[in-house]
């Protein structure tokens, strides 16, 4: 689990700063049930398209495509 002091308004005073995308991903990160999906996606190293595919859907994740690299 995640050593912030919930309880304590000073250690989320960044969550006023960040966009939509870094708040969803500030909850996210919490949520047990997703950690958990991660870890068993990620844990052979490189899970297959259908299980990412899954993983994806059921968490609602958007990946943009990563730049081609200049030859």
């Amino acid at each position: 689990m995640l050593s912030i002091d919930w309880r304590s308004p000073a250690a989320y005073a960044y969550t006023k700063t960040i966009s939509a995308a870094g708040f969803a991903w500030e909850y996210l990160r919490r949520n047990d049930d997703y950690r958990e999906d991660f870890q068993s996606a990620s844990a052979d190293g490189s899970p297959g398209a259908e299980r990412l595919e899954r993983f994806i859907r059921r968490w609602g994740l958007r990946f943009p495509k990563r730049p081609r690299r200049a030859a």
